[in-house]
């Protein structure tokens, strides 16, 4: 049986300002965060978890927010420590940090280097002045170029670079500008994806002008084309990466591996020993997240999987990847016989949405483009 990984997802929810699109679990900063309750929080939340883990390691940790690079250096060693004293994390490990080119600095960024992270993913989305200051970014363009130049300088070979498309009164020649300046920072790894407005943002209730569909599928085509003729393979609907150097960490959420959640709104989900799947989450507001997680107590939600729906939850992420999956794979993290899914691939197959190739189910070219319509067919 293929064994389930195990990562670690961190949540640190402060922002120096909540963007207009941004629907995450990310809170301005009044003042100074307060790192030092956070971390003592964290770490007390991680403590209450590890009985439903004892004895596996962690194959991947990813710090996330909100804005992560608002930790001090400090802070960051003292929690990456903290988690080293209680879990197994290999040397190998794929440790990354988000980080917004406005909070960059040499100095802080290579004392990052140092406590272990080996991975960035920075928050770019445009190197166009007109379309940051739409978007409510804090970052200009000078910024955006000089945090590629200050992260390798600190020593990080391997980062990504988030890029959005379908911005308000972008054309196709602006967004292809973006995606040529990402392209020539060479980072390992680039997130491309299209701006959409989402419930409970600003943007949700003020919408902005943003291109119609035709110059959608221009910029996207575009787009697909330029990443592929630079060496990026597409291996995710927007997640682009060189050889070898696809996120571990993001791979193991869409074949449904394990990962803990810990800090404010933290998400989890765990295979337990007896065949049940867990899923929990954390207490969403920082306060409230403080004064719980500091006893062990951060979750605000815990849930099984009904078995019925593992087929569905399994789909909602695998059917994302380009390389597609094996059935011993979808049998490994579900528990499930193949034959619950076979009938409903077989017609998909027959709708030309699903290949099967080389012992893979895989979308198609078609497919690729009804993602949603593959997933919805296992509910």
């Amino acid at each position: 049986m293929i064994p389930i990984p195990l990562s670690l997802y961190i949540h640190i929810p402060w922002c120096v300002k909540k963007c207009p699109y941004c629907d995450f679990n990310s809170h301005q900063a009044k003042g100074e965060i307060p790192e030092e309750q956070y971390t003592q929080s964290l770490i007390s939340d991680l403590e209450a978890e590890l009985p439903e883990i004892w004895g596996r390691s962690i194959e991947s940790i990813f710090i996330g927010g909100g804005t992560p690079s608002l930790y001090s250096a400090n802070a960051m060693d003292r929690l990456l420590s903290s988690m080293r004293e209680r879990l197994t994390i290999r040397p190998n490990t794929e440790i990354t940090m988000e980080a917004n080119p406005g909070t960059f600095e040499q100095e802080r960024f290579s004392a990052y280097r140092e406590t272990g992270i080996n991975r960035l993913s920075i928050g770019i989305q445009s190197f166009n002045d007109k379309h940051l200051k739409a978007l409510g970014r804090i970052h200009g363009a000078d910024e955006a170029q000089k945090s590629t130049k200050i992260a390798k300088q600190a020593g990080f070979d391997n980062f990504n670079l988030d890029i959005m498309y379908g911005l308000p009164e972008q054309t196709i020649d602006q967004a292809i500008a973006d995606l040529k300046q990402a392209i020539d920072a060479n980072p390992t790894h680039i997130s491309w994806y299209q701006l959409t407005i989402e419930e409970n943002t600003l943007f949700h209730h003020s919408p902005p002008v943003t291109p119609n569909d035709e110059i959608l599928w221009e910029m996207q085509q575009q787009g697909q084309k330029l990443l592929a003729d630079a060496g990026y393979y597409q291996y995710e609907v927007s997640a682009y990466a060189k050889e070898g150097k696809q996120c571990r960490h993001n791979l193991n959420y869409w074949q449904f591996g394990d990962y803990l959640g810990i800090g404010a709104g933290a998400h989890g989900k765990i295979s337990m020993p007896d065949g049940e799947i867990k899923r929990h989450t954390k207490y969403r507001h920082p306060e409230k997240y403080m004064d719980e997680g500091i006893n062990g107590k951060a979750r605000s939600s815990e849930k099984k999987l009904a078995t019925e729906d593992l087929d569905f939850e399994f789909m909602l992420n695998a059917a994302r990847l380009k390389e597609g999956f094996t059935k011993e794979l979808f049998e490994a993290r579900t528990l499930l016989s193949f034959s619950n899914v076979e009938e409903k691939l077989n017609t998909l197959i027959e709708k030309e949405l699903i290949e099967y190739d080389n012992e893979k189910y895989k979308p198609t070219d078609k497919g690729w483009h009804f993602v949603n319509d593959i997933v919805n067919s296992f509910i």
